[in-house]
């Protein structure tokens, strides 16, 4: 089945032709999957990238056809706007009325906290795909959450193998909301040689960071030897104009994880920089990864982007669980079947950890080279972080 046909399919579900018209007898020889994404609001490119992800991800796992045990998958999309109240009650209405045997999303942290207590209630498998903060397998976690999407352990430790060196001094940059608290916090916690001395947390809309901008310099313009200012930052806003605040007098440099294509053109102008990535497309080499680059390109004439490969590994996870499983969606079948699973990914392989149905994966060290091929600054795999080289602490409470 052609994309575009299936992207319609899902379009349908979404308004509700497909999802309240089927009759019982041709519900059973469907799989319904919920997307409950950021198709609109501050996390947008983020969601779409995903949902673009998602559908390449199941033509792919199943060889074009949509169909799992003869059964055909629905895609039903929902967006939650990026509000938590919202995606609560779009995930509920999923399981309820749409009989969406899983769920997958949403984009934001806040929104996927709001949405865990309804996957219990309603004891259903909530896929999260791509919301970062610890506490979504940490302590807000049940045993019907599994996560594809990394955690803020997994960015914060993967980045600092570049920065946690003797005689290096931190300060932190991002968002007060879960995703940026919980990646400081897990970024903290995972220094061992540098001293961090101040974080600075601003609002996710904020587009003017001078003032604080001026407080990092402060704390770190009179450290002795090399100084940092490591940024965690998601959607909208331009954290890295701080670099026209003249850091260089200061001997100041800037790190980050990665970010989306757009994001990263800010990257040009700091060629050198270090970080560790969850994925860029020029860097896994593996069959999954070769198709869904190729795919894109074909039909987008652009490369995959950072949140596509996401939504492709929520896809392949899926897919590997319902072939093992005959297409059987009973959530105790599917909690058995997922727990321990590896599965491949455009990433290479992955793993649902047994303890919090935390995906291990392997995280990317880079360091920012510029082509003028590229409208963005091109992260250069210095070592790929395997899964076993991170010790991604279990924070839940099983």
């Amino acid at each position: 089945m052609h994309r575009r046909h299936l992207v319609a399919l899902a379009a349908m579900a979404t308004a509700g032709v497909t999802a309240f018209t089927a009759p019982a007898w041709a519900r059973s020889n469907e799989i319904r999957i919920a997307h409950i994404y950021s198709k609109t609001g501050p996390l947008e490119a983020y969601g779409k990238q995903t949902q673009t992800g998602l559908m390449m991800g199941l033509d792919y796992a199943t060889g074009g056809t949509m169909m799992v045990n003869g059964k055909k998958l629905v895609v039903i999309e929902k967006d939650d706007q990026g509000k938590p109240d919202l995606g609560k009650s779009l995930l509920a209405a999923a399981y309820a009325d749409d009989k969406a045997a899983i769920a997958v999303g949403p984009t934001s942290s806040g929104v996927a906290l709001a949405m865990l207590p309804v996957a219990e209630e309603y004891k259903k498998i909530l896929l999260v795909e791509p919301a970062v903060a610890d506490s979504i397998t940490g302590d807000k976690w049940n045993k019907y959450i599994f996560r594809t999407g990394r955690n803020s352990s997994q960015d914060a430790i993967s980045n600092a193998v570049a920065v946690d060196k003797a005689g290096v001094t931190v300060a932190t940059l991002a968002q007060d909301n879960a995703f940026g608290r919980d990646g400081v916090k897990a970024f903290k916690d995972a220094l061992k040689k540098a001293k961090l001395v101040h974080e600075e947390y601003l609002p996710a809309a904020t587009t003017d960071f001078t003032a604080g901008a001026q407080r990092l310099i402060d704390k770190l313009k009179d450290q002795p030897g090399r100084k940092i200012i490591w940024i965690v930052w998601a959607g909208a806003g331009n954290p890295f104009k701080i670099v026209d605040l003249d850091l260089k007098r200061y001997n100041i440099e800037i790190a980050t994880g990665g970010n989306i294509l757009p994001a990263m053109a800010a990257y040009k102008a700091l060629p050198g920089m270090e970080g560790a990535a969850y994925y860029y497309f020029g860097i896994p080499k593996n069959p999954v990864n070769e198709a869904m680059v190729a795919a894109h390109y074909k039909e987008f004439k652009t490369p995959p982007d950072f949140f596509t490969a996401g939504g492709f590994s929520a896809a392949m996870a899926l897919v590997t669980a319902l072939k093992k499983t005959g297409g059987d969606t009973s959530t105790n079948k599917l909690i058995s079947t997922m727990e321990g699973m590896s599965f491949d990914t455009p990433k290479g392989k992955m793993t649902f950890r047994k303890e919090d149905h935390q995906a291990m994966q392997s995280m990317y060290h880079f360091k920012i080279k510029v082509d003028p091929a590229f409208a963005w600054g091109v992260p250069e795999l210095v070592h790929e972080i395997k899964p076993e080289e991170m010790d991604i602490p279990i924070r839940n409470k099983r």
